[in-house]
């Protein structure tokens, strides 16, 4: 559904995006591009492929080199079969974990987990629900997510790429191959899904990039899941921003360029080690930062992003983009782009299209 606000009652449903645009005979770079020139209040069509003409040489896109891993697991205990999704690795051998049982057309949440709980996988593996994540309560609560020993006959990689299969949802009728969720730029295997906003960048499409003088920028951020049913805030995720990536950015800005994020996982990385004169360090570690309304964005200047579910946070991030872009109105220049995109049949979620949000050079 969508949030109240976002979209009134008039606007058409969107459309999801129910397979890669290769299987609908597109390359990636293919997709269609939703263009929002916020200084300007204007709304442009292209695609993806047209991104360079979009930009300006000298502007910075910084990219989520994470790569995503197969990381649904079949699990089975007292004789009942459910879907475990790994969504954090933390240090020791310990997980966090979504359990799911099965659905009609992919898993759903499985409300009745509990503390204590042992599941068996594949080869021999064992996984056991701990404390639910984060720890608000007491051991006996319910919770969505999950602290969990995972106990495996072999290093958790090559144990995935053997068992796993990438996470899907119910908006994506059937399986698709591990090299659909990847991106181009995927360097460190590490996101339970996929960086989706660099999904329709092609190899080509980069060259083209470059050699127009449009500069592009690494950091690592290993995403969680994202399946927020009760649209709870983003918990920590790991992340590593390269001394190079933060030179570059701090030149950008002070050359008055465009620094436009590709994704919400860059924008959370970033923010994270631009101080509040926006200078940004090189880091490493675990983020907890939630971009609210009430924050400003300190090194972001722009973004590209996908069509997502309208949870509360990304479009947190997305009004303050809007608003670092030299938007006005950022709750009403997102609605307009969000009804624009509906009434012209954009697809939605990570096989979908995107939108690119920038001001002025």
């Amino acid at each position: 559904m969508a949030a109240a606000g976002l979209v009134d009652n008039a606007s058409p449903p969107r459309r999801e995006a129910a397979e890669p645009p290769e299987a609908r005979g597109l390359t990636r770079d293919g997709v269609r591009l939703l263009i929002s020139r916020v200084d300007a209040g204007t709304i442009h069509h292209a695609r993806f492929s047209d991104l360079p003409r979009w930009l300006s040489p000298g502007d910075l896109l910084v990219v989520n080199t994470s790569g995503t891993l197969n990381a649904a697991l079949t699990a089975r205990t007292a004789g009942a079969t459910f879907e475990l999704h790994l969504s954090t690795q933390l240090p020791g051998n310990f997980s966090v974990v979504e359990v799911r049982r099965p659905g009609a057309v992919a898993s759903l949440p499985d409300p009745d987990a509990r503390a204590g709980t042992t599941f068996e996988l594949e080869d021999c593996g064992r996984v056991t629900l701990l404390a639910p994540y984060p720890l608000a309560g007491g051991l006996e609560a319910r919770s969505r997510l999950w602290m969990a020993a995972l106990q495996l006959r072999e290093p958790l990689l090559p144990y995935l790429e053997r068992y796993g299969r990438p996470i899907r949802y119910s908006y994506v009728p059937r399986s698709w191959p591990a090299s659909m969720y990847q991106t181009v730029f995927a360097t460190e295997m590490g996101s339970a899904e996929m960086p989706s906003a660099g999904r329709p960048f092609s190899a080509e499409l980069v060259t083209r990039l470059i050699s127009s003088g449009v500069q592009i920028a690494p950091l690592l951020l290993h995403t969680g899941v994202a399946s927020l049913e009760d649209h709870e805030p983003p918990f920590e995720e790991y992340f590593r921003v390269p001394p190079g990536t933060a030179d570059r950015v701090n030149a950008a800005r002070r050359a008055g360029r465009r620094v436009v994020a590709v994704g919400t996982t860059v924008i959370r990385a970033l923010e994270t080690v631009t101080d509040d004169r926006g200078t940004t360090s090189p880091g490493e570690g675990w983020t907890n930062l939630v971009i609210t309304p009430e924050r400003s964005l300190r090194a972001v200047t722009g973004m590209i992003t996908g069509f997502h579910e309208p949870r509360a946070t990304h479009l947190a991030i997305v009004k303050r983009v809007i608003a670092a872009a030299g938007g006005a109105a950022p709750s009403s220049q997102l609605d307009r782009a969000y009804r624009e995109a509906q009434e012209s049949g954009y697809l939605w979620h990570e096989f979908g299209d995107s939108h690119l949000i920038i001001g002025g050079e």
